[in-house]
């Protein structure tokens, strides 16, 4: 896959993603929130909890799903990105927590799978 076909179809799954988390009472506060460190995919709100919101799109399940496919890197990078979003956004003084949504999509585009793992790490 091209990397320009790769990123279609990454943005595809977070548009997604963000749908099925609205549709489960979650209140999407932004999307892809972007600093030189790197990019939280969603940020939304459960109640009054934050949610940091990494989502993994795939068109097969051989580089693993959602929590598998993100290791101890990612989970610290993600982790310095929210403490930078919590300084830079101090309106949020609540508990917050990661999750992962892994989004199969099938070899035509359709949407196959979608995996939600809350309190991933």
């Amino acid at each position: 896959m091209s990397g320009d076909m790769r990123k279609r179809v990454g943005r595809q799954g977070e548009e997604l993603a963000a749908r099925y988390l609205q549709e489960n009472g979650y209140q999407i506060i932004d999307q892809n929130w972007t600093t030189r460190q790197g990019e939280l995919d969603i940020i939304a709100l459960k109640g009054q909890q934050l949610v940091f919101v990494e989502v993994r799109t795939t068109q097969s399940g051989k580089f693993g799903y959602g929590l598998e496919s993100v290791g101890y890197r990612k989970q610290e990078k993600l982790r310095q990105l929210a403490l930078q979003y919590l300084r830079e956004n101090p309106v949020y003084y609540g508990s917050f927590r990661f999750d992962v949504i892994s989004v199969l999509w099938d070899r035509q585009g359709m949407r196959t799978e979608v995996q939600h793992i809350e309190g991933a790490f």
